[in-house]
């Protein structure tokens, strides 16, 4: 037996429709738009990265932005960001209503996790929620911590 009819007849079997198992062509859709620049050396750029030297850079420039560790309580009482501007708002709760009102969308918003995934996920979700201000702290704390030292954190 094809696979495909396998799959057809356990669905009508179960009850379930084989369109339930397609794919979102809308959301898809604007998936693809939103990559759509991410090509080749610019690619990080596209999807928002920002290295930990650049992030420090801004940071001792005082330019204006919002930096959010996503990471989990726990984990922040380990270790934390202490400038002025940031948020501490786990990625479990940053998709409330009331966690995304305090998102600015005229400033960088900069979102930090351990290596970065986090920030990547939740960043590409922003994103497509219209927050194209949002940068993702490249290999996050883990990559920040290897780069800040004696002489570059002032």
């Amino acid at each position: 037996m094809k696979p495909y009819l396998s799959i057809t007849l356990l669905c009508a079997f179960m009850g379930m429709s084989t369109q339930a198992m397609a794919y979102d062509t809308q959301l898809a859709q604007s998936y693809q738009q939103q990559f759509s620049q991410a090509k080749g050396s610019s690619a990080g750029k596209a999807i928002g990265l920002i290295s930990a030297e650049a992030f420090v850079k801004q940071l001792q420039s005082n330019k204006a932005m919002l930096t959010v560790d996503i990471r989990t309580p726990q984990e922040r009482q380990i270790f934390g960001l202490t400038m002025d501007n940031k948020l501490n708002i786990g990625i479990d709760e940053l998709f409330m209503p009331e966690n995304l009102a305090q998102l600015p969308k005229d400033k960088p918003v900069v979102l930090v996790c351990k290596s970065g995934a986090r920030a990547m996920a939740a960043g590409t979700a922003l994103r497509h929620l219209g927050y194209d201000n949002v940068k993702i702290l490249k290999g996050g704390y883990g990559k920040l911590t290897k780069y800040v030292g004696p002489k570059i954190a002032k």
